[in-house]
């Protein structure tokens, strides 16, 4: 059997332009500058509370706290509002159909969302019943910490040498390493592959066709 863990922000969908407008706004409204969208956007896959101490290191917790508060709220905002799209990236759809199909093959999420934030995600592309494992920043410590991967490999059965972790960052690269598990990066996603290559990608892909060979798919 074998085990592919998708991360879900910039991976699976495109959703870097919702989470740049919350934070530009969660910061905005206590008065804060900004960071600029390449600092935003190379904080997206931590969680919450990560992000923020990559943004702003100097600030206080209780600072970091309230803008991280502001920033759900914000982004819940634009989620309800539909300013902001999150589409399924080009191919990921296709992709995710042909491994559904695949009898030797469990898929699984491993992300830095929410739980709710992520059902949310799933439930708008109508994607849940393709994943039999649900690793969300809720339940475990932000990646690279591999608590998610190792939490998906204890309820799958499968073993980390026959898992394979997909993502846009080298935070899920490294989390990948940490487990065990195959790393693979993706270039459309947040973080260069300048980046994905340093961190230990065993393969960056530039399409979700590049994909399929790697994951057994003629």
């Amino acid at each position: 059997m074998k085990l592919v863990l998708f991360d879900c922000d910039g991976t699976l969908v495109d959703s870097g332009a919702l989470i740049v407008a919350a934070a530009e706004d969660a910061f905005t409204e206590f008065g804060e500058v900004p960071p600029d969208e390449i600092t935003l956007r190379a904080a997206i896959g931590l969680s919450v509370a990560e992000c923020m101490e990559f943004w702003r290191p100097a600030m206080s917790d209780a600072g970091r706290a309230e803008i991280a508060r502001a920033f759900g709220q914000h982004y819940w905002k634009y989620r309800a509002s539909g300013v902001h799209a999150e589409p399924l990236f080009p191919g990921i759809l296709d992709l995710l159909d042909r491994l559904a199909e695949e009898p030797s093959t469990l898929l699984g999420i491993v992300t830095g969302n929410s739980r709710r934030g992520l059902d949310s995600i799933l439930a708008h592309h109508e994607l849940a019943d393709r994943f039999v494992t649900f690793q969300t920043a809720c339940r475990h410590p932000s990646k690279p910490h591999p608590a998610m991967v190792l939490q998906a490999l204890e309820e799958t059965g499968v073993q980390a040498s026959d898992t394979v972790v997909i993502g846009d960052t080298a935070f899920d690269v490294l989390m990948a390493k940490a487990a065990g598990a195959l790393p693979v990066g993706v270039a459309w996603g947040n973080h260069p592959v300048a980046r994905l290559v340093e961190a230990g990608a065993a393969h960056v892909v530039h399409g979700a066709d590049e994909l399929h060979p790697i994951l057994g798919l003629a």
